[in-house]
């Protein structure tokens, strides 16, 4: 073979692999569009870092199945990359996020999130039990919704359920009415600290009958979420679940019983078995999307590994539920009117 013809073979190589580069790129650059535009955007984004908690729920379904916590400096980096794929909002879930490091980790998450990357929102919910006055004072200006775990008015109903610090010892006088003391504690807190106060229950077996509305005309919170207890396998149903809580599950019709009860209370939130399953997009404590379509959390590869695109594939989430359950809504406490901070 000639000079020529190899330099005429390289030359036509070069175009055929240019023209095929040329062609792959815009079928990978149409691919990401589509991908793109089918991934659901993570609006709002729960992050349980811990499994640890100090109370014992017999419906928890987020149970200590690890005591693993990632290190601060990559919590941050997975938080700036669900930031730069369109978080608006965060809310910290454990376990009890204040388990930590006594609040301090959870803290400087907090601060991060709304000091450096400047999310709308920035929320916690708790038990309320290991909340300080010290917390506040350094963190509680970067922090929008704080909101509360409280199933009941009753101390004994609380022992039942299980909110309580000591296990399985019976807890009576001023010991048993500590989770409600620590209740009205934090209440006045955020109004000091101006920061929204949220109230979170759990209806089951144990206060599906209780009359709550008294209570919490009394604490005002801005929101009165009140979920019916869900069965999530491997979590609080099955072998392998820590948790037994089949027993603590009620009919829809109790259920929407309790919410009529409750239907003067314009800050309720109700949140069916149907509303709740996938609408939330939960992270785990090594930043896996937890999948709860098929009832029990399976976890996608991690967002620190393959980046939030990928990863919210393995979701489960039901953006169009998330919405229909009002998911989203005036989150951000400089946009709420000052009465609701000012109680």
């Amino acid at each position: 073979m000639t000079f020529l013809e190899i330099w005429i073979r390289q030359f036509w190589q070069s175009v055929v692999k240019w023209i095929f580069r040329i062609y792959y790129q815009r079928v990978d650059d149409k691919s990401k569009r589509i991908s793109s535009y089918l991934s659901p955007r993570p609006t709002s984004v729960n992050y349980h870092f811990t499994r640890q908690c100090n109370y014992k729920c017999g419906f928890c379904f987020h149970t200590a199945k690890s005591s693993f916590v990632l290190p601060l400096e990559e919590a941050m980096r997975g938080l700036r990359l669900l930031h730069e794929a369109g978080m608006e909002k965060i809310n910290f879930s454990g376990g009890e996020p204040f388990i930590h490091q006594k609040g301090r980790y959870l803290g400087q998450l907090v601060q991060f999130c709304k000091r450096e990357l400047g999310l709308a929102s920035v929320s916690i919910v708790s038990n309320g039990s290991l909340i300080t006055e010290d917390w506040f004072i350094r963190f509680g200006e970067y922090l929008d919704i704080l909101a509360v775990s409280c199933d009941s008015f009753k101390v004994e109903t609380n022992h039942l359920i299980g909110r309580h610090r000591n296990g399985n010892k019976i807890q009576t006088g001023d010991e048993g009415s500590e989770h409600l003391e620590s209740l009205e504690r934090v209440r006045g807190w955020c109004r000091d600290y101006r920061v929204a106060f949220k109230i979170n229950s759990v209806i089951n077996v144990h206060n599906v009958d209780e009359d709550m509305n008294s209570q919490i005309h009394q604490l005002n919170p801005v929101r009165w979420k009140v979920f019916q207890c869900l069965l999530i396998g491997g979590e609080n149903q099955g072998e392998e679940a820590l948790r037994n809580a089949e027993k603590l599950v009620i009919s829809d019709q109790q259920f929407e019983t309790f919410l009529q009860r409750h239907s003067g209370v314009a800050c309720l939130v109700p949140e069916s078995n149907i509303k709740m399953r996938n609408s939330y997009l939960i992270l785990d404590e090594r930043m896996r999307f937890l999948d709860c379509t098929n009832g029990q959390k399976t976890p996608s590869p991690s967002l620190l590994d393959v980046g939030v695109e990928a990863a919210i594939h393995w979701s489960g989430f039901d953006e169009e539920m998330f919405f229909q359950r009002g998911g989203k809504y005036t989150w951000s406490k400089s946009d709420m009117s000052p009465s609701l901070l000012e109680w």
